[in-house]
């Protein structure tokens, strides 16, 4: 009975909290200084059509990669828990549907053609490298349902996930030395405003992410598949 006042007092707390943040919000009139200067500038200076795309690589490169980081640890992380659990002997056919086998065979082209064109075409439309990643990853899913025995190589998934991090960094650094600073996407020629091949090295950016988070993703699920509780 303690317990559940306590919880409902905690819950309280937090919710009147909320409930402030909530009731006493009332939005800007103006722009903030930096928000005007992104959106009145951010075309121009770096040819991206998707204004969101443009802070997240570039003016917040150094968030971004930290995010990417982030993922990877924790994939790291799942993989080194879970393999103390891995199952040594041959695992038990799991039966299936062929409605999800003939499916999954169906779907899984045109799920990882859609990823690749959201996280190539971030920069134009909303998306990018962390949404098309996980479309990617979503495809590496349906595989698993679809065949719960099927084994990927962790030394692929590892192999795409450094290469593209590797290649990711190097294109932030440079940036230091070809331009303005760290993952400055005038590296490369802008383009014009609008077209696929624009916006400089942000689609190359986004790229690599996708390939790099949907390599994170798909190695927690292929650790995930591999264990003995599963």
């Amino acid at each position: 009975m303690i317990k559940r006042l306590i919880a409902l007092a905690l819950l309280a707390a937090v919710g009147s909290v909320f409930a402030t943040l909530l009731f006493g919000y009332t939005p800007d009139a103006v722009l903030n200084l930096t928000a005007r200067y992104y959106a009145e500038h951010t075309a121009a200076d770096l040819g991206a059509a998707n204004i969101v795309t443009a802070i997240v690589v570039t003016y917040r490169g150094l968030d971004t990669l930290g995010e990417v980081t982030v993922l990877f640890l924790a994939a790291s992380i799942v993989g080194l828990v879970l393999a103390q659990g891995t199952q040594k002997k041959p695992r038990t056919p799991v039966p299936v549907g062929e409605l999800l086998t003939t499916g999954a065979r169906f779907l899984l082209p045109m799920i990882l053609l859609l990823g690749v064109y959201v996280f190539v075409n971030g920069h134009l439309t909303p998306g990018g490298g962390f949404q098309g990643g996980a479309i990617i990853a979503s495809g590496i899913l349906l595989l698993l349902l679809a065949d719960p025995l099927k084994h990927f190589s962790h030394g692929l998934i590892s192999a795409i996930e450094s290469v593209a991090g590797v290649i990711y960094v190097s294109i932030g650094l440079a940036g230091v030395f070809l331009a303005g600073g760290f993952l400055d996407n005038r590296i490369l020629p802008l383009g014009t405003l609008g077209d696929l091949a624009s916006a400089g090295a942000i689609p190359l950016i986004y790229s690599l992410i996708g390939l790099k988070v949907g390599a994170e993703f798909a190695s927690i699920l292929a650790s995930l598949s591999e264990t003995e509780e599963l």
